[in-house]
């Protein structure tokens, strides 16, 4: 068996680091170095008195220890780092363009009064979740051990279970609109001849990082997802994936 260490530096880098940056960020928060009112989503004092750190910092908080933020980081460790393993293997810009898509489509959302929330972390994570279950739909999840159901429920079944343990409903909703129209953009939409409006634009930058490959293409395997090989979708699919 691999140690914690080697455990954590196989982690494909975008959900290595983003994982880290959200740990990071509850760790300093419960030894009290920071309010996190300095770095919720508060649009006035980001526009109007320049701060504007808040248009980020607010994605890396998931919250207090607790088991909810153990299953938000859990999320990031399983279904992230499938994706960016699996579908976006080798395709680091684009995996790391779906997140900062994510990020500004999720911004642009919050700006809306009824639909403003401080702390955009959880949504950015239900957004992984609800892209990995287009890309392996038909992979069965064990639900805590009580229901077995195909991944490509997991959103709804996961949103469900919030709302009954008295979660707020929006975080997990704003995720789920977000992950959708990236996936609407980047497979259905071409897939039914429309034209890719959403070409990863920073290919050069991360190679110059040196990790992932610049390439602009997407393998399409089949219909049930695109960027993923027939043969890895059957062995996934074939394997009950406890959530």
């Amino acid at each position: 068996m691999s140690s914690p260490a080697e455990y954590y530096n196989s982690l494909p880098p975008v959900s290595k680091a983003y994982g880290t940056l959200c740990l990071l960020a509850t760790t300093a928060f419960q030894f009290k170095l920071y309010n996190v009112e300095s770095i919720a989503l508060l649009y006035e004092l980001a526009i109007f008195r320049f701060q504007v750190w808040r248009l980020i910092t607010n994605f890396f908080f998931l919250g207090p220890f607790s088991i909810n933020f153990g299953i938000r980081l859990l999320m990031i460790a399983r279904y992230g780092v499938q994706l960016e393993s699996g579908p976006f293997q080798r395709r680091t810009a684009d995996f790391l363009w779906m997140m900062i898509f994510g990020a500004l489509t999720l911004l642009a959302l919050s700006a809306i009064p009824m639909l403003w929330s401080p702390f955009l972390g959880v949504s950015l994570v239900f957004m992984l979740l609800y892209v990995w279950s287009r890309e392996f739909p038909n992979a069965s999840i064990n639900l805590y051990g009580l229901v077995t159901l195909k991944a490509f429920y997991l959103p709804w079944a996961m949103l469900a279970l919030d709302v009954i343990f008295g979660s707020k409903l929006m975080p997990d909703l704003l995720g789920i609109i977000a992950g959708h129209l990236y996936y609407f953009l980047t497979v259905l939409h071409p897939l039914a001849g429309g034209r890719d409006i959403l070409k990863t634009p920073m290919h050069k930058l991360v190679a110059r990082w040196g990790v992932g490959a610049p390439t602009n293409s997407r393998t399409q395997a089949d219909g049930t997802g695109v960027g993923h090989s027939e043969e890895g979708l059957t062995e996934l699919a074939d394997d009950a994936v406890p959530l």
